[in-house]
């Protein structure tokens, strides 16, 4: 039998943690594993589906409750003994014993955070390499001012829901062949807010947000690659319940470069070289991303041939990369008399030195003249 998860230590909480700590806990984690922030990685879609069955367990108090059950009682199939989180057999009302160890009460902490919104920004190649500050403007549900995100007149007109006592959330008890099964949801007096609004905020309608434009700026930092992300916290969708707003995350997508290519910190470039400075060395200017810089090409440069020059990648806070050059060779299709009997002469030296290197020549100049050197 395969050994069941531990749920705590995937979402990095202890066993006693409260119901807000497995949220902060939840929320953390999602940001952090979300597939669109990790698009193709197999590792990170795995763990983003634990850290949800984790939460989907941890966040609802009959599932936690006979999880830990399971978890102090192995092999006994959870309580009820008919195995996994749904065997009521013969136990009759437990969990509502379970529930009274809890203080009593079935209420579940409420997530009463606001949606968080994902956009996505297209920034050049040279704006992401040397950081830069931008700002724009976006659509959100945005708190009410005049009732705070209450959608009470004045943020004052409200009572606390008499049904659930402020907790938005109630216990709903069924009898079933099976015994008494419990399910807590939002209270239908109050909608699961706690309170309940006797005179509605004019300017909200008595959401308590309003849909407006909002303008975000913030800074770039240099070495932003595609699909890294800045998160604007409270930046989001006001809550509807009274809570906190949303966070908004901006995941960026990197525009491609004319002449760089890049790799993490380091960057690529092809270079043209003329051929006759291929052939006989000389200065070429290679392109960077503040300027051009003079560099020295040796002798008889091939095509292929890579240069690295240190310190001429990216500059980011977690260092800086290199910038590899790459030779490729340009050999004149058109040519000139001149550069043609250049290119001939040439040529001809060069078969001559590599007669003159041969063993052929050298058995036939020991034939004529001997190896003493004269002439028989």
């Amino acid at each position: 039998m395969a050994e069941k998860k531990n749920y705590y230590e995937i979402l990095g909480v202890k066993k006693d943690a409260s119901d807000e700590e497995i949220k902060a806990a939840y929320k953390k984690l999602v940001k952090m594993y979300h597939p669109d922030l990790h698009p193709n990685d197999p590792l990170a879609a795995e763990k983003f589906k634990e850290i949800n069955e984790a939460n989907e367990v941890l966040s609802d108090k009959q599932k936690r409750a006979a999880y830990d059950y399971e978890q102090e009682h192995p092999g006994m199939g959870g309580p009820g003994g008919m195995g996994g989180f749904g065997g009521f057999g013969g136990f009759g009302d437990i969990f509502d014993s379970i529930f009274q160890g809890f203080g009593g009460g079935a209420s579940v902490q409420r997530d009463t955070t606001g949606e968080d919104i994902r956009y996505t920004m297209n920034i050049s190649f040279m704006d992401a390499a040397k950081g830069c500050h931008k700002e724009f403007t976006y659509m959100r549900n945005e708190p009410c001012r005049d009732c705070r995100g209450t959608g009470a007149k004045n943020g004052t007109a409200f009572k606390t829901c008499a049904k659930c006592g402020g907790k938005g959330q109630v216990r709903f008890t069924q009898e079933t062949m099976f015994g008494r099964t419990v399910r807590v949801g939002a209270c239908p007096d109050c909608g699961g807010r706690g309170k309940i609004v006797t005179d509605k905020c004019p300017a909200c309608k008595g959401k308590g947000y309003l849909r407006r434009e909002t303008t975000v700026s913030f800074d770039i930092p240099a070495g932003a690659d595609n699909d890294s992300y800045l998160v604007k916290r409270g930046m989001g969708h006001a809550s509807t319940l009274g809570g906190e707003p949303g966070d908004l995350a901006i995941v960026f997508r990197v525009e491609p470069h004319k002449l760089f290519q890049r790799k993490n910190m380091d960057l690529y470039v092809d270079l043209p070289i003329p051929f006759f400075t291929a052939a006989l060395g000389g200065k070429v200017n290679i392109p960077t991303l503040d300027d051009t810089m003079e560099y020295e090409i040796p002798e008889g440069t091939q095509t292929g041939t890579v240069f690295t020059i240190r310190g001429k990648g990216i500059r980011s806070r977690n260092g800086t990369g290199n910038l590899y050059v790459r030779a490729m060779v340009e050999v004149p299709s058109k040519l000139t008399r001149e550069q043609r009997q250049a290119f001939a002469n040439a040529a001809a030296g060069q078969e001559l030195r590599q007669y003159e290197k041969s063993k052929k020549y050298s058995d036939t100049v020991n034939a004529l003249y001997g190896k003493d050197g004269y002439k028989k």
